[in-house]
Formats: C-alpha cells, sequence, structure tokens
C-alpha cells in the first residue's frame, strides 16, 4: 500500500511540474517571442517599400531623403548641400517626414509629460524688445 502511495505522489508532481514547464513556455511565446516576432516583420516590410523620394530616420538619429536603392544599401542626402550618405537598409528607423514619424509616436488620448506640467506663460515679442531696450 505504500508503494502505491509513493507511486501516485511522485506521477502527480511530475504532471503538475510539467504542466507548469508548458504553461511558462506559452507565457514567453505570446509575451516575449510573438510580439518581437511581429515587430522584425513590420520593420523588413517598412525597409523592401522604401522608394526615392522617401524621407527616413537612421538608428544614428541622421534624417534625410532617399536618394538610391540598393539590395542591402540606401543612399540618403541630409541637406542642401547635398551631402550624401549610404547606410545599409538594417540602420533604417524610421520611415516619412519628421511630423509623420512624431504623430506616429504619440499614443491619441495621452499627453506628453511636457503639456501636463502647468503651462507657462511666455512673453510677446513686444515686451521682450522692451525689456531688452530697458536694460
Amino acid at each position: 500500500m505504500f508503494t502505491n502511495f509513493a507511486v501516485a505522489t511522485a506521477t502527480g508532481g511530475l504532471s503538475s511540474t510539467l504542466i507548469m514547464v508548458v504553461i511558462m513556455v506559452a507565457i514567453f511565446y505570446f509575451m516575449l517571442i510573438r510580439p518581437e516576432n511581429k515587430r522584425k516583420k513590420e520593420a523588413e516590410e517598412m525597409r523592401s517599400s522604401l522608394k526615392r523620394g522617401d524621407w527616413l530616420t537612421t538608428i544614428g538619429g541622421i534624417y534625410g531623403r532617399v536618394v538610391a536603392i540598393n539590395d542591402r544599401t540606401v543612399v540618403i542626402e541630409t541637406s542642401e548641400d547635398r551631402v550624401r550618405m549610404e547606410f545599409l537598409k538594417s540602420a533604417i528607423a524610421n520611415v516619412g517626414t519628421l511630423d509623420q514619424q512624431a504623430a506616429a509616436q504619440q499614443r491619441p488620448g495621452r499627453k506628453n509629460k511636457a503639456e501636463e506640467a502647468a503651462p507657462v506663460e511666455e512673453p510677446a515679442a513686444e515686451e521682450t524688445v522692451e525689456d531688452t531696450a530697458e536694460e
């Protein structure tokens, strides 16, 4: 009778441990692995849909307009002086104008910390000129 109890206890402990491991793997998949794969897929689609004339920001913070596209690289112009730089496609962070990128990053209905702070009244332009003239 003692051996039957020991076997039943060992089997029950093993199955509950196995169930916990399966649950942990499922949690890791749905909370970490799946969202990361989704982000990678979206980034790859964004990089493959680049065309000449698009504005983009690199992961280093360089902003410019696409001039040429190769299989692995993108050439961008960064200023009015027609400075051109070549980057790997994997170095592209965002596509679109700076205004479009800022709008995409902000969530509707939420305010930035700066907006939550009390608004500070700025002096009018006329007041500033008068203040500097008096000093």
